[in-house]
């Protein structure tokens, strides 16, 4: 991980964890996006409100799972922090060489009632592609 990049991440925990915020994306020493909300529609919003200044960037979140996983493959997001991180999203963060930390690892996410595994990552359940991925989570906003 580059210097840049690391200082980046330390901004975006600092900032994610000092102002109990559910994700903050940074790049070149500035906060870029934060969001308060939980789920993955934020960070759709985020695609759509940065574009492709993602690249490079550093993202802190308090909940990264698969789906979040490939979406910030996807933006070339250059390395993330999750509170909670589960092992799916640690495996693509591993394929697509993307750096990670986490505070807490976790077999799976679970959806806000913890009796089944989060909507977003069971449909990416078996993608591997991110712009795949990212159809399908897309489609399931909408929907």
């Amino acid at each position: 991980m580059s210097p840049c990049a690391s200082d980046d991440l330390s901004l975006a925990k600092e900032v994610l964890l000092k102002d109990n915020l559910s994700f903050v994306l940074a790049k070149s020493g500035k906060v870029l996006f934060k969001s308060k909300s939980h789920g993955i529609s934020d960070l759709l919003a985020m695609l759509d409100s940065v574009g492709r200044r993602t690249e490079g960037a550093s993202l802190a979140d308090s909940i990264v799972g698969r789906a979040a996983a490939l979406v910030c493959v996807y933006s070339k997001i250059a390395a993330v922090y999750g509170v909670s991180m589960s092992e799916g999203a640690l495996s693509i963060f591993r394929v697509h060489g993307v750096h990670y930390e986490f505070g807490t690892l976790v077999p799976r996410i679970l959806n806000r009632a913890k009796d089944d595994v989060c909507p977003f990552d069971k449909a990416v359940s078996g993608v591997e592609d991110p712009r795949v991925a990212l159809d399908r989570l897309k489609s399931l906003e909408l929907g």
